[in-house]
């Protein structure tokens, strides 16, 4: 017996749909179903208002554009859907889901921004401040709910409970520009009759200290504020509002330092007992001071919040070459710790963390201007005290731990993994240990550098958003997990600073540090490569069409800057960052020239530009920049193509540009080209010769160049420097540098050496895409592209991702010369396979599931 189901429907890229900023979000439904080959013919909508689309002839099931009247500001309603096959199927309705909008309008806002006073106030990253004020309800209570942001970081409680699970909200956006709210379902927390709110308020990214060579502060404002209002719907339909304005009162509370790279300082004695519950006395209070603020700006999250989302325990306690007590919880991670302990009042625990140890110490030298130091002072409760900072964030494996009272009982403390909470989507496994833990550290790569923004690094004096990161990064990230939402917002902030500063920042939100925003190459083309991935993997045309006055700016600034000649051959450069022949002092001194490296780029963004414009239906605009590509092309080659297809300059990231970028039009140049990358990388004895830029681009090209075995040789180095070195040196996330353990276990000298970087980690797309063969053939993978191709001694290799459509697989297994592939193909979607016997030929293949069995080198 068949079945035909569906899931119920999602709005967006919404996990949790509630104060959604969208008046008239996309529907999309996920159908399951054990019918062969099935695909969609139509459906019918209904929404909870009794608006329906009657019957309507469409295959489209991702991103379907809302069929009803917009969503005003706090209105909740429910869509399902049905669905018809081809084959006369016909589904059930979907379960009702439901979206709730926010305040869409301004004008919603009727709460005032209010600061502490002056008085209380200290340097940036000083106390974290107390605000609060009583309230009553004065009849049952039907609904509630709360919408707040702040100008820093901010924990609420009602009565006395912490509302939501957010941390270190409300994140940071390009402040000047957006500033995100969020909306909590707060019913359950409230009482009839009296009842108290209360805030949590610390510097944050808002006017903590930020950047790099001792960074910035006060970069939004020199105060922090809370910014809340609760509404309340009784049972008999009457409403009250709630708002902070200068009925609330401040103080001083237990943390009396918070910083982000420094740490949180916490004295136990200092928290006043019931302060957020009605009925204390806040008489000694003082009143807290009324700010200007634009509502405006107040925007409704794309993406979740940042969350505590695992607890590792020690798998060591080691003890240091002073004595010092250092637990290792065998995982670097962003996040901090939490600690179980019992001791005299007035006692101080300290906790210090690293991403290393060198000559059995912590390795502090590379957090440069980071203290990454916590401080707890105990109150003196015979039970024990359990804390946790909450207004800061680590990047470590290891935590030294001073002053503990007694003998440290490894149980008492717990690592708390904290990033932005997003959907686990990819998985990788093969027969290789060492890939597989090479995969798991980009995995956890990517974890540890989204606390809100795609960040370089976690632990030290930086974590910005830097533009080039995400731009290689960005196919294996939205492999991984599901980053549309976030990424979309992080692109909005890219978007509104390019427009501010006249061009693209290096990164985003942007912070003045020693060198100005001028264009540079692979990290300006963020504004168009990453919106097109994540069309690519997700088929949100709708991002495209937002982002592309954004896109179209950026290719027309790089223009203007090459002129009539094409050739990017002005201004500053990162160029191939961190070329492993690079010295540790100078990360920016690579073997492949800039102005290769810019130019490429220049042709490789138009050309994108170019579809995304034909895509849009700007006609003129396409056809405009697909002869500017062309131009660039022609320029690329004339400047840097010998006729027969070698590069003036001889490096593996040229070879490897100008192949992946379609930059060589002759077949014979091609095919030179392709053979000469994989002289080089021989050459090299297969050690990786790329940095930032070459990266993610090298496997590709040497597979395409028919080079297959040369990529696997490559990926599977673990000679220095190579992805799999770290590995053996027990790396657990990816590397800011090839080598920043040299392999006597010493730290590289660089002052930029990073323990958990993600775009080395790049390469993870080529592990999806060919070891076991899984890509999009058309945006979202609405197609599957199969083309796994074995090597490199590998048995089995399995990859799996959860599509718009369903969940997509490829495994294959290989016992001598047999091979057996297993794909699994979603509902509503079509797959080309091509086995390794004959990679040329597709088979199709249709919804459900598909065994292969072939013998290899054998056409079948």
């Amino acid at each position: 017996m068949t079945f035909l189901n569906l899931e119920p429907i999602t709005y967006e890229h919404h996990r949790h749909p509630l104060g959604v900023g969208e008046s008239t979000p996309r529907l999309t439904w996920t159908t399951t179903t054990d019918i062969p080959g099935w695909l969609q013919r139509a459906y019918e909508i209904e929404l909870g208002d009794g608006t329906t689309t009657r019957l309507i002839e469409s295959g489209e099931s991702v991103l379907v554009p809302w069929p009803g009247r917009p969503l005003r500001s706090r209105e909740r309603r429910g869509a399902r859907v049905r669905v018809h096959g081809h084959d006369g199927s016909a589904s059930d309705w979907s379960p009702w889901s439901w979206v709730e909008t926010g305040l869409l309008d301004p004008a919603d806002w009727k709460a005032g921004a209010v600061a502490p006073p002056l008085e209380l106030l200290g340097l940036p990253d000083g106390p974290a401040l107390l605000l609060r004020r009583d309230f009553a309800t004065r009849a049952p209570v039907e609904l509630a709910r709360l919408y707040v942001t702040a100008h820093g970081t901010y924990e609420v409680e009602l009565n006395g409970e912490v509302v939501g699970d957010d941390v270190l909200a409300p994140g940071w956006t390009s402040y000047h520009h957006r500033l995100r709210y969020r909306t909590h379902d707060v019913t359950t927390l409230l009482r009839e009759g009296g009842n108290a709110i209360g805030a949590t308020l610390a510097d944050g990214w808002y006017r903590g200290r930020l950047g790099f060579a001792g960074g910035k502060t006060d970069l939004y404002g020199d105060r922090t504020a809370l910014i809340a209002q609760l509404e309340i719907t009784y049972s008999d339909g009457t409403t009250d509002t709630i708002v902070t304005d200068t009925t609330w009162r401040c103080a001083a509370g237990p943390v009396t330092a918070a910083g982000l790279y420094d740490g949180e300082k916490y004295d136990a004695r200092l928290l006043p007992s019931g302060w957020s519950k009605p009925g204390f006395d806040d008489t000694a209070w003082l009143p807290a001071d009324a700010l200007t603020h634009d509502p405006a700006l107040l925007v409704a999250p794309t993406g979740p919040p940042v969350r505590r989302t695992e607890t590792l325990r020690p798998v060591e306690v080691l003890t240091g070459p002073s004595g010092e007590t250092i637990v290792d919880f065998g995982q670097n991670i962003a996040g901090r710790l939490r600690i179980r302990v019992q001791g005299p009042a007035g006692h101080t625990v300290t906790l210090r963390h690293a991403e290393a140890l060198e000559n059995g110490a912590l390795a502090l030298r590379p957090l440069r201007h980071a203290a990454a130091q916590d401080e707890y002072t105990l109150r003196g409760d015979a039970e024990g005290e359990e804390w946790e900072p909450r207004f800061t964030s680590h990047g470590f494996r290891y935590a030294q731990i001073d002053d503990w009272p007694g003998t440290l009982d490894p149980a008492d403390v717990v690592a708390v993994v904290c990033h932005t909470d997003m959907r686990p989507l990819g998985v990788f496994d093969s027969s290789d240990p060492l890939l597989n833990r090479l995969h798991d550290n980009v995995s956890w790569s990517m974890r540890g550098n989204y606390l809100d923004i795609p960040t370089d690094c976690p632990q030290r004096d930086e974590r910005l958003g830097w533009t080039g990161d995400i731009q290689v990064f960005a196919p294996a990230a939205a492999f991984l997990y599901d980053c549309a939402g976030p990424l979309s917002s992080w692109l909005a902030d890219l978007a509104a600073e390019q427009m501010e500063h006249g061009t693209v920042p290096h990164y985003v939100p942007w912070v003045p540090q020693l060198f100005g925003t001028t264009p540079t190459a692979a990290w300006g083309d963020a504004a168009v490569l990453v919106p097109w991935t994540l069309y690519q993997r997700t088929g949100d045309l709708g991002l495209l069409r937002r982002q592309y006055p954004s896109m179209k700016a950026w290719v027309e600034q790089v223009a203007g800057l090459t002129g009539e000649d094409h050739l990017w051959d002005e201004g500053f450069q990162f160029g191939d960052w961190l070329d492993p022949a690079a010295p540790p002092d100078d990360p920016g001194r690579a073997r492949t020239d800039h102005t290769l490296v810019a130019t490429a780029h220049h042709a490789r963004t138009a050309a994108v530009l170019a579809e995304t414009a034909a895509l849009l239906g700007h006609v003129a605009d396409a056809e405009h920049f697909a002869v500017l590509a062309a131009q660039v092309r022609a320029t690329f080659n004339r400047e840097f193509v010998t006729p027969s297809g070698r590069l003036a300059c001889d490096t593996q990231t040229a070879y490897a540009l100008a192949l992946r970028f379609g930059l060589l039009d002759d077949p014979a140049q091609r095919e030179r080209a392709g053979r000469r990358l994989a002289e080089l990388v021989a050459a090299d004895d297969h050690r990786i010769g790329t940095g930032f830029v070459g990266t993610p681009l090298v496997c590709d090209a040497l597979t395409e160049a028919g080079a297959i075995e040369d990529a696997y040789r490559l990926m599977l180095q673990t000679k220095c420097p190579s992805w799999l070195y770290a590995v053996t040196m027990g790396a657990t996330t990816i590397w800011e540098r090839w080598d920043s353990m040299l392999p006597d276990g010493t730290i590289n000298p660089g002052e930029m050496t990073s323990f958990n970087h993600y775009a080395l980690g790049a390469v993870a797309d080529w592990m999806h895409r060919t070891i076991a063969g899984l890509a999009p053939a058309e945006p979202g993978y609405r197609r599957l592209l199969v083309r796994p191709r074995p090597g490199g001694g590998l048995t089995r290799a399995r990859a799996a991702h959860v599509t718009p459509y369903g969940r997509a697989e490829v495994s294959w297994e290989r016992d001598g010369e047999q091979l057996t592939l297993v794909v699994v193909v979603p509902p509503n979607t079509t797959a080309a396979v091509h086995l390794p016997s004959d990679p040329d030929t597709a088979i199709e293949a249709g919804a459900g599931r598909h065994v292969f069995r072939r013998v290899l080198g054998q056409v079948a």
